[in-house]
């Protein structure tokens, strides 16, 4: 997470922040389930426990 460089003159509120924290952590799990979907996608062609075989 980044935060700002400068800061500003006047403190955030709490609910400000609540929203930044809010947002940030939105994307962070919106990454994340881009990610575990391409890993998803790779492995489905093959099962991976092997129930396949006789």
């Amino acid at each position: 997470m980044s935060q700002e460089a400068v800061p500003s003159s006047q403190p955030k509120g709490l609910l400000q922040q609540m929203e930044e924290l809010m947002a940030a952590l939105n994307a962070d799990l919106s990454q994340l389930d881009a990610d575990f979907g391409q890993s998803a996608e790779r492995r489905a062609p093959t099962p991976a426990d092997g129930s396949d075989r006789a």
